[in-house]
């Protein structure tokens, strides 16, 4: 577990660098700043659906490889990681269609003002251009650490993020290009990554080997990925409704300054949510393997692990953030103005942080064992049922609206786990007495 989940979540930390990075250099863009953080903060729900697209391919085909793997079927294993990078091809070119022409209406649909839509607008058109490269270096990155070559996969996310890191400022500063520039380092960057992955899997160091006769699409392979990799999608593609959501409630209570606090608290977040999903990506391989090969004490084994790593993670992050708050907001703006205000904040948004990383393991082993239902129920859960609800619910009832809406995270947080935790010892015991 360790030599596969250490270099994951190593991965994942430097995969958060692409937009986080963008964002530090962005926000200190002299003048300006301020407006354009919170415009390609707006970016972000089209950003998470092109992610949450890379998501349900990768983690619903990924666990599936494994699983045959664990049978002994690498056949098998070889036809479901073709049949997943032609699927992404294809939804690569749909969605760079959609976004490139609809994307003004859909930025100011998102929570774009007057003030931030030019911003928004520059950063997301070009961005657009590179889905092909985010599908396949988020995706197909999957199929790699799934076969055990973590490192490689470790290596993948660092040729990307180290070059958006050093073209960054040579495209936003040197080059006067502004949220541009930064666009266009991230998806060159993407597109060093996609070509180290298409490089490895195409190569003869992979144990599953890409073959042509494997990327004609069968709907027998295609459509029980498509349902396990279901549940992440969800999760995902609705933190870009719940995005829209906050944005737009927050525009109307708190103006451009409240969008541009959760920006920061949600770019804050990302520092819990991304080692974790590594932590995950990292188990995922050994618990689907294991239980594909009946071995029900390592799944046992595995799935405490991983509660008791997220679990310390998680609580060490939010003992962070809730004594200096102050200084994770000044990563992302020297506006004094935008720091006070956010710090109170962010402690709201992430009180339940610690907590949430129970769900996570448990997501996690719901998806890697192929209980696609309910790891869809979860996600539905926490994110639908809940937490949309609750952030137009709660500035109703109390009397600071801003901080009401910021509110309605932990109080969704505190629900879903408990709902996942009941649901999750139920279902887990009877997965392990099936393979007895």
């Amino acid at each position: 577990m360790a030599k596969l989940a250490l270099p994951t979540v190593v991965a994942q930390l430097i995969n958060m660098l692409y937009n986080i990075v963008d964002r530090i250099y962005i926000g200190h863009i002299p003048e300006t700043g301020a407006l354009a953080l919170t415009g390609v903060g707006v970016c972000l729900p089209i950003i998470l659906i092109v992610s949450a697209f890379a998501a349900l391919v990768g983690s619903g085909g990924a666990p599936r490889a494994s699983i045959a793997m664990g049978r002994g079927d690498n056949k098998q294993a070889e036809l479901i990681m073709g049949n997943c990078f032609t699927l992404q091809i294809l939804i690569s070119i749909v969605l760079t269609a959609l976004i490139y022409v609809f994307c003004e209406p859909i930025l100011l649909l998102f929570g774009a003002s007057q003030n931030t839509i030019p911003y928004a607008v520059d950063y997301m058109k070009i961005y657009s251009l590179g889905t092909l490269f985010v599908q396949f270096s988020l995706g197909m990155n999957m199929f790699i650490t799934t076969q055990g070559f973590a490192t490689t996969s470790m290596v993948t996310i660092i040729v990307g993020a180290v070059s958006n890191i050093v073209l960054d400022p040579i495209f936003i500063y040197a080059l006067g290009m502004g949220v541009k520039g930064a666009a266009l380092a991230t998806i060159i960057s993407q597109a060093l990554s996609a070509a180290w992955i298409i490089s490895f899997l195409f190569g003869k160091k992979t144990t599953l080997h890409m073959r042509r006769e494997n990327l004609k699409l069968q709907s027998s392979v295609i459509v029980p990925v498509i349902t396990l990799g279901l549940a992440t999608f969800i999760m995902q593609s609705t933190e870009s409704i719940i995005s829209v959501c906050f944005n737009s409630s927050l525009l109307k209570y708190g103006g451009d300054i409240a969008v541009g606090a959760m920006t920061i608290c949600s770019s804050v977040m990302q520092f819990a949510l991304l080692p974790l999903n590594g932590l995950g990506q990292g188990t995922q391989p050994i618990i689907s393997y294991n239980f594909g090969a009946r071995n029900k004490g390592r799944v046992k084994k595995a799935f405490g692990l991983l509660v008791k790593v997220n679990a310390i993670y998680a609580f060490t992050l939010w003992l962070c953030v809730m004594f200096f708050p102050q200084a994770f907001a000044r990563i992302f703006t020297d506006v004094e103005a935008l720091v006070t205000y956010t710090a109170p904040l962010l402690r709201i948004y992430m009180a339940i942080t610690g907590l949430f990383s129970i769900q996570m393991a448990c997501q996690t082993t719901f998806t890697s064992i192929g209980y696609a239902k309910s790891s869809i129920m979860v996600a539905c859960m926490r994110k639908i049922i809940l937490l949309i609800p609750l952030i137009y619910i709660m500035p109703a009832i109390l009397p600071n609206q801003v901080v009401a809406v910021f509110l309605a995270e932990p109080i969704a947080d505190i629900l879903s786990v408990a709902f996942c935790t009941a649901l999750f010892a139920s279902q887990f015991k009877k997965a392990l007495h099936s393979l007895d």
